[in-house]
């Protein structure tokens, strides 16, 4: 079965458009791994993602639970450290916050799935290339 490591920038992305369109865009994905970080991370910043999104609550919720319902959320405790301390050299000159979904892309041998321009730039200077393009759906 395909999968792939969903990353926070395009959770954001995804949410803005709404429940309807995160149906559709979600309807022909792959199997969505991510880490749990992921739902920390839109909880702590839900004030700013309700600004960005120009939704009003009850509908960024509604979006919030299409999205929550299609992912399976990874335990970050599973990844081994090895994998870890790769993952943080990869990330740590474009943005460490990114570490968790290049560690589960790492760990699971499922491409990163972002629309982060600057983060695959990054990596792809690192020597990381593995990831999901929307054309592989």
């Amino acid at each position: 079965m395909r999968r792939a490591v969903f990353d926070a920038n395009l959770a954001w992305r995804f949410l803005a458009g709404g429940a309807e369109a995160l149906r559709k865009r979600l309807a022909t994905a792959p199997r969505l791994l991510t880490p749990r970080f992921l739902f920390v991370e839109l909880f702590k910043h839900k004030q700013r993602l309700l600004h960005a999104t120009r939704l009003p609550e009850p509908e960024l919720l509604d979006a919030l639970h299409v999205l929550v319902a299609r992912l399976e959320f990874a335990d970050e405790a599973l990844i081994p450290l090895g994998t870890w301390a790769e993952a943080y050299r990869l990330c740590r000159d474009v943005d460490e916050k990114d570490t968790p979904y290049v560690a589960l892309s790492l760990h699971a041998g499922a491409p990163l799935w972002t629309l982060d321009v600057e983060l695959k730039e990054g990596l792809r200077r690192q020597g990381f290339d593995h990831f999901f393009e929307p054309g592989d759906v």
